[in-house]
C-alpha cells in the first residue's frame, strides 16, 4: 500500500512477528490481504508501530485496527472496541515498546476531521521467548478475526456509498 493514498477503509494490523503471538495483528492482516476486500479498503502492516502511520491513518474515513493484548483472558479472546480517546484503551493493550496508546494520543491532537477508529484486542499470553510461530490457540482464531474484520470493513464501504 502506498502510505500516501486516501482509502475509505484502513485496516491497520499492529505487531512484532519476531514475538510469536505479540504479531497476531500483522498476521491477520496478512490473511486480509489474500481476502475479498471491497473498493477502497486497504490493508497496511503496521508493524511495531510507528509516529509514520499518522499519515495512512489521517487519509483514511475509517481506520480499523488489529493488536494483541495482554489482558489475562484466554488467548484468542477478540474484544472489538471503539473509543474515542486513547484514555479508553486498557493500559495493557499492547505489548509493544512503541504504544498504540502513544500513536493514537497523537493521532487525535492532529486535528478534529478525524476517521472512525475501531479497535480489534486479541488476547495473548505473556511473551517468552523469541519465535516466529504462534500458539495454536491464535493460529485458530485467524480465519475469525479475517471475518470480523472484512464484515466491519464491507459495513462501513456499504455506509459510505449510501452517504456519496
Amino acid at each position: 500500500m502506498d502510505i500516501h493514498k486516501r482509502s475509505k477503509v484502513l485496516i491497520l494490523g499492529i505487531g512484532n512477528v519476531l514475538m510469536g503471538d505479540e504479531g497476531i495483528g500483522v498476521r491477520v492482516v496478512n490473511a486480509l490481504e489474500e481476502a475479498a476486500l471491497p473498493q477502497g479498503v486497504e490493508c497496511l502492516d503496521g508493524g511495531t508501530g510507528s509516529f509514520l502511520l499518522l499519515e495512512p491513518m489521517q487519509n483514511a474515513e475509517k481506520v480499523i485496527l488489529i493488536d494483541a493484548t495482554i489482558d489475562g483472558k484466554p488467548a484468542g479472546t477478540i474484544r472489538r472496541l471503539r473509543p474515542k480517546f486513547s484514555a479508553d484503551y486498557p493500559p495493557t493493550l499492547t505489548a509493544h515498546d512503541i504504544g498504540l496508546k502513544d500513536l493514537l494520543d497523537a493521532f487525535y491532537l492532529m486535528g478534529s476531521d478525524k476517521p472512525e477508529v475501531s479497535l480489534y484486542a486479541i488476547s495473548i499470553p505473556p511473551l517468552n521467548d523469541m519465535t516466529m510461530d504462534m500458539s495454536p490457540e491464535l493460529e485458530e482464531i485467524i480465519p475469525l478475526a479475517t471475518e470480523l474484520v472484512t464484515a466491519e470493513a464491507r459495513a462501513a464501504t456499504e455506509e459510505m456509498a449510501l452517504r456519496a
